[in-house]
């Protein structure tokens, strides 16, 4: 397996940290998990959005440049395997659901000074899950302030996701995960493993789970 750096992303719910923590487990790498739970704007965003929306992006891109840039000081990225469950560009793709124009606007200039001081990953692993499967697997995972997202929300993100990996061509192994259950059928996890064995090119591959 040639790749340094594994991103792994998706929509809400759709099973990037279990993913993540299982290959980092596999390939004995480091793991870089989201710490979604330090923002004090997510409980108070989903009581309303509104008003909340732009602290709420700004605080994650902060944390997220913080923590990447961590990995390029320590030489993390040239020493070992990284599996992260989540790609930098999440931040532009979030706040441009949940901002309106302006704000949009000037947070994708804050963006693009910080995305350029980053190293990107050499691949990215997209899960990709129908909403009814996401709004079951938020629903087990119990999280309170997710327990009312709607469905619509939903499908913006997964639109914004799926356009952003079409245009820019990122390389992408795409994986159907309807069915995914990669804790308890090794075979799930079989074929991401696999995947990373190919020397694909760069576009979008498509895989589905047995």
């Amino acid at each position: 397996m040639n790749y340094r750096y594994i991103a792994i992303e998706g929509n809400i719910g759709a099973g990037k940290t279990t993913l993540s923590q299982l290959l980092s487990k596999h390939y004995n790498a480091k793991l870089v998990l989201e710490e979604f739970a330090e923002n004090p704007f997510l409980t108070k965003f989903y009581e309303n959005p509104k008003q909340y929306a732009f602290p709420l992006e700004l605080f994650f891109l902060a944390e997220r440049f913080k923590q990447q840039q961590e990995l390029i000081k320590k030489n993390d990225l040239f020493q070992e395997l990284i599996v992260s469950d989540y790609l930098f560009t999440k931040c532009l793709l979030f706040a441009k659901v949940n901002l309106p124009d302006e704000e949009y606007r000037l947070y994708q200039k804050m963006f693009d000074v910080f995305s350029q001081q980053l190293t990107p990953p050499d691949i990215l692993i997209y899960l990709h899950a129908p909403v009814n499967k996401l709004q079951g697997n938020i629903k087990k995972r119990n999280r309170k302030f997710e327990q009312a997202i709607p469905d619509d929300y939903l499908f913006r993100i997964q639109e914004t996701y799926t356009s952003y990996i079409k245009q820019h061509q990122i390389k992408t192994i795409y994986i159907d995960a309807s069915n995914a259950d990669f804790i308890y059928n090794e075979a799930h996890l079989k074929v991401i493993t696999d995947a990373l064995d190919k020397d694909l090119e760069q576009g979008q591959h498509y895989f589905t789970l047995p």
